[in-house]
């Protein structure tokens, strides 16, 4: 397998130094990509690199994560426009335990030469003094050079400025490249797009200060095909960690991708061949209202990201709304999943105690949670089939009580085919 070829027809290959390709065909190349440890989890905004990562090992190359103790500590200005918050080492050190973690879903950490390794700049930074600093790193680059970089000059000409601490940013990155470069034998840094300049400054730091060669290549920050950013959902970020993103709320985003958004995410975000990607979008042209190329995409993350479990149980989960889900489906979603699925529906409280004492149907529809106006429009409905309770028709006969609770707490009602209605039993 030829790493840039891979890259180059997934669209994954945004700028390349001269050299690279011809690197990667000498044998085996260490190359790195670092992450921001300020949160404990990556979002999908982070998966175009690690997919980067995922190709170099499958062409037998070593992949390295770096995580950024010490440039977290400090905050990077580009794509910014003002500065983050800093974090102390505990959270950093946590941090970088629950990234690696999800890493590991994505790569191997123990196949040997090529086995894909973590590092945190913090461990070489820590001791290093400013005046070390200024004497190994500082003298090597010039402030024109560091000022004619694009995110530097976007921040000094905003009307937040640039603080020197962000100013410093791209010459502690440039020296992690350098000291990889010097004691693992790194020789590329990857990224996305907006690290060009900082990667840049790497190379030019290893050329200077140890006369070597090194090398960078990006890939294209993704975007919607409307403009909007993407990974963002109207309640934030799309996380890898399913207490932050529910592995249903992750499946419906890509579900929920329109035609032009998941013919370019299929090839970024998966490891679908050429041809099955090919025969995918064939399927998909031939009937685009069955959404092929959305499930075959959202199959295949929800998958990697979680398990064949949680794809199953949001693929379930996914049904319900659309009347082919179960009670038995609807008995095995979890309290998360369940409010995922019908979040935005109306939804009502009831005392649990009234439950426990057993109510008819039609005085809890109608007097408890007012979910009809009136009991005879609630008799009328029963009457007609109209009424479910957890997804099982019911009639005049049937009783709430506290047995039928989902999550020890919810009763979900049905009026008619899509008329759903959530009570809580507080």
């Amino acid at each position: 397998m030829n790493f840039i070829e891979e890259l180059r027809w997934r669209g994954m290959i945004h700028d390349m130094t001269p050299g690279t390709e011809e690197q990667l065909l000498k044998g085996i190349t260490s190359a790195y990509i670092g992450y921001d440890p300020t949160s404990d989890s990556l979002h999908i905004g982070n998966l175009a690199s690690i997919m980067m990562l995922v190709h170099l090992q499958r062409a037998g190359h070593k992949p390295i994560a770096l995580v950024g103790g010490a440039t977290g500590m400090i905050g990077d200005p580009s794509g910014k426009s003002e500065e983050r918050n800093l974090l102390d080492e505990t959270v950093l050190r946590h941090n970088q335990h629950c990234i690696q973690k999800q890493l590991e879903r994505f790569l191997d950490f123990n196949c040997g030469s090529n086995a894909a390794e973590m590092v945190n700049n913090f461990d070489w930074m820590k001791e290093f003094s400013f005046l070390n600093f200024l004497r190994e790193v500082g003298k090597h680059i010039t402030v024109n050079y560091m000022i004619a970089k694009d995110s530097v000059k976007s921040r000094m000409e905003s009307g937040s400025g640039i603080s020197f601490t962000e100013f410093t940013y791209q010459l502690v990155q440039g020296f992690d490249f350098c000291w990889l470069f010097e004691h693992k034998q790194v020789k590329l840094q990857m990224g996305g797009s907006d690290q060009w300049g900082n990667i840049l400054t790497g190379t030019e730091l290893i050329r200077r200060k140890l006369g070597g060669e090194a090398y960078a290549l990006t890939c294209p920050l993704i975007t919607k095909a409307d403009g909007g950013k993407f990974g963002k959902t109207e309640s934030g970020n799309v996380w890898l960690d399913p207490k932050k993103t529910s592995p249903y709320k992750f499946y419906q985003f890509w579900l929920n991708s329109s035609d032009s958004d998941a013919s370019d995410y299929i090839k970024k975000f998966t490891l679908l061949s050429k041809e099955e990607i090919e025969t995918i979008q064939k399927q998909h042209d031939e009937a685009p209202h069955l959404r092929i190329l959305q499930k075959g995409l959202a199959e295949e993350i929800t998958i990697r990201v979680h398990s064949r479990e949680e794809l199953n149980a949001a693929v379930e989960a996914s049904e319900i709304l659309f009347g082919k889900g179960t009670a038995d489906t609807l008995m095995r979603l979890s309290e998360e999943t369940l409010l995922s699925v019908f979040e935005g529906v109306p939804q009502s409280r009831t005392e649990r105690h009234e439950i426990a004492k057993t109510i008819n149907i039609v005085d809890f529809l109608a007097d408890m949670t007012h979910i009809f106006s009136s009991k005879g429009e609630a008799r009328r409905m029963l009457k007609e089939g109209g009424v479910q309770v957890n997804k099982i028709k019911v009639d005049e006969s049937f009783t709430v009580d506290q047995g039928i609770l989902l999550n020890d707490k919810y009763i979900l009602v049905q009026k008619g085919k899509k008329n759903y209605h959530l009570v809580k039993a507080v």
